[in-house]
């Protein structure tokens, strides 16, 4: 049996649950590419999983979905970049050497060193102007944002504020919309107002010292990005009919294969990019999701994975 290493997440609860172990590798299906991952992130999901951190209401149906006692799929990651090492029998979608991102969802897997994916699945060619490391960033939070801004009906015109526009999600957000034709107000800290206009941003609210829904601008969509405000707290900063969205309490974001053509499309147009805060060898999962959780990362925080050098 060949083994490979994994993060496994051997129950619920702080980072210590975290394990660096070496597991079966996996063996690709007749439908399926094995991935050499090379970068992969930790995101607030995974953090989320790790901790089962939920809403309420949520509860029981996650942790009959996620796993009773400990999680059900134990190597976490949503997202990742590598090298396709080897292709099923019935794929030709891909081949041996093509350099890919994918984003595996709520099926877990990418904080290893190979992963299986259905080559029909959300997996793509990676934008051909990315490190692994940046292509490995874009998925979590483009799709997500993507789903939410589409959700909000976004058009050329539309007025549009992106609470929390500086984490994974936001920082998507904020140069998605810009690309869609928007105007886009950011709302963020004092740190990251640089970061935030750098991205496209018409204007940008300092939440420290002002409150955007006291001020007279009105906007079409109010997203919430990082699931700290509410529509009754956003209700005068609404059009009369604007729309507030949140990532929390709103539903999963949908997961589309031609996403994955749009982002690079963008990204290879210049018109999105990669937002990294910091980069974690594979050994140091667990000071990942510390400051993952600590909630005032830049973007995205991202894991190397090495493998051994073959002699």
């Amino acid at each position: 049996m060949k083994t490979m290493k994994a993060i496994v997440c051997t129950n619920y609860g702080s980072s210590d649950v975290l394990k660096l172990k070496e597991v079966e590798k996996p063996i690709p299906k007749d439908n399926e590419v094995l991935v050499k991952i090379l970068a992969t992130t930790v995101t607030s999901g995974d953090c989320r999983v790790r901790g089962f951190k939920a809403p309420f209401l949520y509860k029981i149906p996650m942790r009959l979905f996620l796993g009773i006692r400990r999680p059900r799929k134990p190597i976490l990651g949503t997202e990742l970049s590598g090298v396709i090492e080897a292709v099923g029998k019935e794929v030709n979608r891909f081949k041996i050497g093509d350099q890919v991102y994918a984003f595996t969802g709520m099926r877990f897997g990418g904080h290893a060193e190979y992963v299986c994916l259905a080559a029909d699945g959300m997996v793509a060619i990676k934008p051909v102007n990315t490190t692994f490391e940046e292509a490995a960033s874009v998925l979590f939070g483009g799709t997500t944002a993507l789903h939410f801004l589409r959700k909000g009906n976004i058009k050329s015109g539309k007025k549009i504020l992106i609470y929390g526009a500086s984490g994974a999600v936001g920082t998507s957000a904020v140069q998605l919309a810009k690309a869609f034709g928007a105007e886009v107000t950011g709302v963020c800290s004092t740190a990251n107002i640089k970061l935030v206009k750098s991205l496209g941003a018409d204007k940008v609210i300092d939440y420290t010292v002002e409150d955007f829904a006291q001020q007279e601008n009105r906007y079409d969509l109010i997203f919430d990005a990082v699931g700290k405000t509410t529509k009754a707290k956003c209700k005068n900063a609404l059009a009369s009919n604007g729309t507030f969205l949140s990532v929390e309490g709103q539903g999963v974001a949908k997961e589309l294969v031609e996403d994955l053509a749009l982002l690079k499309k963008l990204i290879e147009t210049g018109q999105v990019k990669s937002v990294i805060d910091r980069c974690y060898p594979l050994e140091q999962m667990s000071q990942a999701h510390l400051y993952v959780e600590k909630g005032h990362k830049k973007g995205n925080v991202v894991i190397t994975v090495e493998h051994p050098k073959k002699i």
